[in-house]
């Protein structure tokens, strides 16, 4: 699985769009000026948690004239091409990590955010084995918290 701002995917801190769209072609996505533009806006910071609603609301603050459904649409075309990991919460909800490494995370059910959980926290331990013909891909660990009262 690619990372964006990693390994054969290496972008700079304040990537060009033209860094980001050569980025886009190697994995396997063609540049579109709505795809530069989003991807320019999600990996440019750094790791971090989007959903598209959020995302959407950076765009258009941007100037990116994109639809809800592009950005949806463009957040899973980046989650197949391996340069997003997509976290789902509840059902319908989900978050985009641009930290595509196996980690896990935690899930404030008041403020709804989501952050990743420090790596070796979590001790996985006791897997089954996979039914024949299968291999685990990765295991996902989402800790639920809430405020203190």
């Amino acid at each position: 699985m690619h990372r964006l701002p990693s390994g054969p995917h290496k972008l700079p801190a304040e990537p060009t769009l033209g860094e980001v769209a050569r980025v886009l072609r190697k994995a396997g996505l063609r540049p579109t000026r709505q795809r530069v533009a989003l991807a320019h806006l999600l990996f440019a910071g750094g790791d971090r948690h989007v959903t598209a609603e959020t995302l959407h609301e950076e765009a258009l603050a941007q100037k990116v004239p994109v639809s809800l459904a592009t950005v949806y649409n463009t957040l899973h075309q980046f989650t197949a091409a391996g340069l997003l990991r997509e976290v789902a919460i509840e059902g319908a909800k989900a978050y985009f990590d641009t930290n595509t490494s196996n980690h896990y995370h935690f899930f404030c059910e008041h403020s709804g955010q989501l952050m990743d959980i420090e790596t070796g926290a979590i001790r996985i331990e006791g897997l089954p084995e996979a039914p024949e013909g299968t291999a685990i891909s990765r295991v996902d660990v989402l800790v639920r918290i809430v405020d203190k009262r």
